[in-house]
């Protein structure tokens, strides 16, 4: 059987955590003097801003532990899902040594967590159908891969893997996998949450930036096995979070229904964009989405990209993107910013068909 402690690098396996006073105490009728913080918040801040927050943030991963089906201690709170695939390389990549493995066209932090970490990289990229063939990349992995990364769904591609190819590769892979589900909030039937006990090597990467709307409160979500959470734990810095987004974090889930209803919102968006700039004269392809943004292939990607910006919209550009020449990816806006996108492709349309 797997043993996580024997993939960790030593130093990681010898790591004495740093320890504030108050991961020794529970309760709240304490005077804290521990600290060394302003006993007095300046006027008009709000109340409890002159304390450092909660370092094991317990009433918001009792709040995901109800939501997500998960104990609490398999629970890890990230500053955004980046912290947790940065501490997963730190913690089992030895720099220089171990690799890692992706599937582009994907999500640019993984190449940049691996390159600060002195991590090498193995690219397999997906099909022409942007899928893994987990038969192929099982044949051809590279011995020094200690960790591979599977978004799902993918970004930029909006597609989701298969269940039964996705646990092929976790079942048969002697490392650390990195299911990195930040929109699967959009098909919550496909993730693997509900079976993480049976995989001791998986790590589940969720977000409260998408459809939970806090990207500016940088909450990310790691569940794993109570040991890989321990050592990110152990490994984190103290006060990772702050008490605003720790605050905001707690509201916003209280607001599951609410944060459903917006995701239906952005269901009927999606489709209603999907049909409009499917008929449009210089769009190749548009991609079927399980996300909350569509990815386009067109004739003129960069020229498009160029006028949109120069009217006052921002899309993303995937021209580079391996598999993605002609590419734009499109996040699904309010009615009104569709509407406006749609006026500006038709209008751009319009000036090459005269041109």
């Amino acid at each position: 059987m797997l043993n996580i402690n024997d993939l960790l690098r030593k130093n990681i396996q010898n790591l004495k955590p740093y320890s504030s006073a108050r991961n020794e105490f529970s309760g709240d009728d304490v005077i804290l003097l521990d600290a060394n913080e302003n006993p007095k918040v300046l006027s008009g801040l709000p109340v409890g801003i002159n304390r450092y927050p909660d370092p094991l943030q317990k009433r918001v991963k009792e709040k995901l532990s109800g939501i997500k089906g998960v104990n609490s201690d398999n629970i890890f709170l990230g500053n955004g899902s980046d912290e947790a695939i940065d501490l997963a390389l730190r913690c089992f990549c030895n720099p220089g040594i171990d690799s890692l493995a992706i599937f582009p066209p994907t999500y640019g932090m993984y190449k940049v967590c691996a390159a600060i970490n002195d991590v090498n990289i193995f690219e397999y990229p997906l099909n022409a159908n942007f899928e893994i063939d987990s038969d192929k990349f099982l044949g051809e992995i590279k011995p020094e891969v200690k960790v591979v990364i599977i978004c799902n769904p993918n970004n930029p591609t909006a597609n989701i893997q298969s269940k039964s190819s996705i646990k092929k590769i976790i079942e048969r892979f002697q490392g650390i996998v990195i299911l990195d589900e930040a929109y699967i909030d959009f098909c919550p039937e496909q993730s693997l949450v509900n079976e993480l006990s049976k995989y001791p090597n998986l790590i589940i990467l969720q977000t409260l930036s998408k459809a939970w709307a806090l990207a500016g409160a940088r909450v990310g979500i790691a569940m794993a096995s109570k040991e890989i959470i321990d050592v990110f734990n152990k490994v984190k810095f103290p006060y990772n979070i702050s008490n605003p987004s720790l605050l905001i974090a707690e509201q916003a889930l209280d607001k599951e229904n609410e944060s459903k209803q917006r995701i239906e919102e952005i269901f009927y968006e999606r489709n209603r964009l999907l049909k409009i700039i499917t008929t449009l004269p210089r769009v190749l392809k548009v991609y079927p989405s399980s996300a909350n943004f569509i990815l386009v292939k067109t004739s003129d990607a960069k020229r498009l990209y160029t006028y949109l910006v120069s009217n006052g919209i921002i899309v993303r550009n995937r021209d580079s993107e391996t598999s993605c020449k002609g590419c734009l990816r499109v996040t699904i806006g309010l009615k009104e910013e569709n509407d406006r996108l749609v006026e500006l492709w038709e209008r751009f349309e319009q000036q090459v068909q005269s041109e």
